[in-house]
C-alpha cells in the first residue's frame, strides 16, 4: 500500500544573471559562506514575499501587513464620507485598541495627529479586515465622537474601543495566511503556523560581488556641450549564478490551517508562484526575469528533504562554460544518494520538468511536459480524489 504524502518538497535550479536581487543595510549583495567557499544568497524572506505576492494574484486573497492599520481605516471611513477629524480619531482608536501603541510626529514645531498612531507590533490581516474595522467603528461612531484624541503613547486601555471585538476582527484569516502562517504576538490566539518552509537561496558554485561604476548624464549638458563632467557618478554591487532554490509544504498543517478551502487550489497556486516568482530588487536596471532550469517536486511521508549538502563542495564550471548542468548533475546525484540511504518506501511521487533538458537520472523521477501538467499531477497525488483513496 502506497504511504499517504505528508511533506511535498520543492527543488529549484534557476540561473540569474546580472543582479542584486536581496541587497542588506548597505546596499550590498547578500553572501553566505559554505563548504568554505562564498555564494550569492537571496533570503528566504525575499523569495518568499515575491511569491506570496504573486500567490496573491493568482488566487485574489490579499493580504495587508502594516503597522499603519489605524491610518487604513482613517482613508476608509473619509472615503465613506466621514469627516476628516473624525475618521482621523476612529483611525487612532482602532489602533490602540491593537495594543501597546507609539505616535508619529510631524512638523516643526513637532505635533502629533490623530492618524499617526502606529501598533507597535506589525498586524498581519486580510484585506477585508480594514472594510470590518471601519463596519465595527461605524458601530461606535457616537462613542467615537465624544471620545478624546489620543496625544500620547499607551496601551489597549486608552482606546475607546473595546479590545476584544477589534482582536476578533484581527484574528481573521484567509489561505494566505494559512499557507505562510502569522506572528502576531499582541493579539492571543492570532498565531497561525505557516504550512510552508523556505530556504534561504544560494548559488550551487562560489560566487563574489561584481561592483558596477555608473555615471548618468545632464542632458542640457550633453546638448549644450559648454562643459564636461556627469550629472551623478556612483557604484551598486551585483553577482550573477544558478541558484539552490528549496522549500516545503506540510500537508498535515495545511489541510488543518485551510478548514474547508479549497486545498487543491491553494496548492496549485503557491507551486505556480514560487516556481516563478522573481524578487523585484533593482528589476528596472537588471531584468533578471529567466525561468528555472529544472523544477523537481517530491511527495515524501516521512519527512522534508533538502538536496543542498548536494552543493556544499561547490559545483565546477562545465569545460564549455556554464553552471546549470553540472548543479544538475549534482542534484540528481544526491536524490540518488538519498534514495538508498533512506530508501524509497516513504517517497510517495516525484518528477521533474525543465524548459530545455530531456533527459535525468531516474532519482529525480519522470519528466512532464511541462510547468502546469507537473504541478497538476503533483497536486493529484497529494491530494488524490476520494475514489482514489477508496481505491488505495
Amino acid at each position: 500500500m502506497t504511504p499517504r504524502a505528508r511533506f511535498l518538497d520543492i527543488h529549484i535550479l534557476q540561473s540569474v544573471p546580472f543582479a542584486n536581487l536581496n541587497r542588506d543595510d548597505t546596499n550590498s549583495v547578500k553572501t553566505v559562506l559554505y563548504g568554505g567557499k562564498l555564494r550569492t544568497r537571496v533570503s528566504s524572506q525575499s523569495w518568499k514575499r515575491a511569491a506570496r505576492v504573486d500567490f496573491e494574484k493568482l488566487t485574489g486573497n490579499s493580504t495587508l501587513r502594516t503597522r499603519r492599520i489605524g491610518e487604513a481605516v482613517t482613508r476608509e471611513l473619509a472615503n465613506r464620507g466621514w469627516p476628516q477629524e473624525l475618521a482621523e480619531r476612529a483611525g487612532a482608536h482602532v489602533a490602540a485598541a491593537v495594543g501597546k501603541f507609539e505616535l508619529e510626529e510631524q512638523g516643526e514645531p513637532k505635533k502629533t495627529i490623530p492618524n499617526h498612531v502606529i501598533t507597535n507590533a506589525m498586524i498581519y490581516v486580510p484585506q477585508a479586515a480594514v472594510s470590518e474595522l471601519a463596519d465595527y467603528a461605524e458601530e461606535h461612531r457616537e462613542k467615537l465622537e465624544t471620545a478624546k484624541d489620543i496625544t500620547k503613547k499607551g496601551e489597549a486601555k486608552a482606546s475607546a474601543l473595546p479590545k476584544d471585538a477589534i482582536d476578533a476582527i484581527l484574528r481573521s484569516r484567509n489561505d494566505v495566511i494559512n499557507l505562510f502562517g502569522r506572528m502576531l504576538a499582541e493579539i492571543d490566539r492570532a498565531g497561525v503556523d505557516g504550512a510552508v518552509q523556505v530556504a534561504h537561496a544560494m548559488t550551487t558554485h562560489e560566487a563574489d560581488a561584481d561592483l558596477d561604476y555608473f555615471t548618468a548624464v545632464d542632458d542640457l549638458t550633453s546638448t549644450w556641450q559648454d562643459t564636461t563632467g556627469s550629472a551623478h557618478m556612483g557604484h551598486a554591487e551585483f553577482s550573477s549564478g544558478t541558484f539552490y532554490r528549496y522549500a516545503t509544504i506540510d500537508l498535515d498543517e495545511l489541510t488543518t490551517n485551510l478548514s474547508g478551502s479549497d486545498i487543491r487550489e491553494v496548492l496549485t497556486g503557491f507551486l505556480t508562484a514560487f516556481t516563478l516568482a522573481i524578487p523585484q530588487a533593482k528589476k528596472n536596471s537588471t531584468a533578471p526575469h529567466t525561468l528555472p532550469h529544472i523544477v523537481h517536486f517530491a511527495l515524501r511521508a516521512d519527512r522534508p528533504v533538502s538536496f543542498a549538502a548536494a552543493f556544499e563542495q561547490p559545483v565546477r564550471t562545465a569545460a564549455h562554460g556554464g553552471n546549470g548542468l553540472p548543479a544538475v548533475d549534482a542534484l540528481a546525484t544526491y536524490a540518488a544518494a538519498a534514495g538508498t540511504f533512506l530508501g524509497t518506501g516513504n517517497l510517495v511521487y516525484n518528477a521533474w520538468t525543465s524548459p530545455e533538458l530531456k533527459d535525468l537520472p531516474e532519482a529525480l523521477g519522470a519528466r512532464t511536459d511541462g510547468l502546469d501538467a507537473l504541478i497538476t499531477q503533483t497536486v493529484d497525488q497529494a491530494q488524490p480524489t476520494d475514489s482514489e483513496d477508496s481505491a488505495a
